[in-house]
């Protein structure tokens, strides 16, 4: 273990959680093998791996039919799934909820990606959701949408712990950031405690670069072989535009931690809100499986990683202190760059793409769990 990269990273002041969960891992004990043997602390859980969970084991069969004898729903019935999943996660992360002093150990479950532009309806379903599972070291995702962000702040303002998801923008992550703010403000001027409430700010990467690449891809398309230093230009911003992205948003991270807000509400035991690098998973083969790992190592951060990627990471990750922290100014520039005459790239609408294609993805697996739930159900309900 002392020459695996995750422990090494650990030390580095950054958390490696996992972005994978279903009852299999759980009650076969890999999930607490994992915690020992590659130093996960947390995890976060998606419908895409629940889907196919329900739909390809039978492990779940019993409770689906358990509920389908009690008269329950569709959706009352994945909630009892789900729930229970979380609430036994939560229980495995205990101790390293408590040893952390409550800053990691999370266990982390969305609300319906359907409710992404419904602030009310969020804010419901959240502390719907946080009663139920009953656990301290729960977080809540809500999307980091227009919609998203005042029910960021209510959440946060009733004591709920909340992991924000599709961030892409820096923009979107600063706001974020504020929205963890207000609402533990409101709190404190509600004479409520705050040094208990947790909040991480999940900032995708992968499919940053993926969209931005095939908008380069596009324009080398267009161009003349005569343009050679504008091909140039353009290659030299493949793959490179989600990490300058991340290293940005942390200069604003640390800006605001420093910020007179953020020292007042610390003097009265607020945690910081770490930023969390979601969507971790190189997708184009060309480029290293762990380049989001290696380049983005961090005081006060998290990497939530698949499987496949932890794997990959103890195997060959090449680790280095405060990478994030590496030529923020070049990053900036990077960013500059795309909306220069000879690249040509919308930098407020890749972002904005991004998110209404990122609901999106967020519901197609949703729909696809519960579409696998109802099969099952069909499946057990005797004739």
């Amino acid at each position: 273990m002392a020459n695996n990269p995750i422990f090494k990273i650990k030390e580095y002041g950054q958390s490696i959680w996992m972005d994978y969960l279903d009852r299999q891992l759980i009650e076969s004990g890999e999930l607490k093998n994992k915690i020992e043997t590659r130093g996960i602390s947390g995890i976060t859980s998606n419908p895409k791996s629940f889907a196919k969970a329900v739909s390809n084991n039978r492990v779940y069969d019993s409770d689906i039919e358990a509920g389908i004898k009690g008269g329950k729903s569709t959706s009352e019935i994945y909630e009892s799934l789900i729930f229970e999943d979380i609430r036994n996660a939560c229980d495995i992360f205990r101790p390293i909820y408590d040893e952390s002093g409550g800053t990691d150990g999370f266990v982390s479950i969305e609300v319906s990606p359907h409710l992404a532009r419904d602030t009310q309806r969020t804010v419901e379903e959240a502390r719907r959701f946080f009663r139920a599972i009953d656990r301290d070291n729960v977080f809540i995702k809500i999307p980091g949408t227009k919609e998203g962000f005042p029910a960021i702040e209510q959440a946060i303002s009733e004591g709920i712990n909340v992991n924000i998801t599709l961030l892409f923008s820096v923009e979107s992550y600063v706001e974020s950031a504020w929205a963890y703010v207000r609402g533990l403000e409101a709190r404190v001027a509600a004479g409520k405690p705050i040094e208990n409430i947790a909040s991480v700010a999940s900032f995708f990467l992968s499919r940053i670069d993926t969209k931005v690449d095939n908008r380069i891809d596009e324009r080398l398309k267009r161009i003349g072989t005569e343009e050679l230093n504008e091909e140039a230009r353009l290659r030299e911003l493949k793959g490179k535009v989600a990490i300058a992205n991340a290293k940005v948003a942390y200069q604003r991270f640390k800006e605001i931690i420093e910020s007179d807000r953020f020292k007042a509400l610390a003097e009265q035991g607020a945690n910081i809100q770490r930023v969390l690098w979601a969507s971790t998973s190189t997708k184009n083969p060309d480029y290293s499986d762990v380049m989001y790992v290696n380049e983005l190592i961090g005081q006060n951060t998290i990497n939530t990683l698949p499987p496949d990627t932890i794997e990959a990471c103890e195997d060959h990750a090449d680790v280095a202190p405060n990478r994030v922290e590496t030529e923020a100014d070049k990053a900036q520039k990077t960013l500059e760059s795309l909306g220069e005459p000879d690249i040509q790239i919308d930098y407020d609408q890749v972002m904005a793409e991004l998110v209404e294609e990122g609901i999106e993805k967020f519901a197609k697996p949703f729909d696809s769990l519960m579409k696998s739930i109802e099969e099952k159900a069909e499946q057990l309900t005797p004739v």
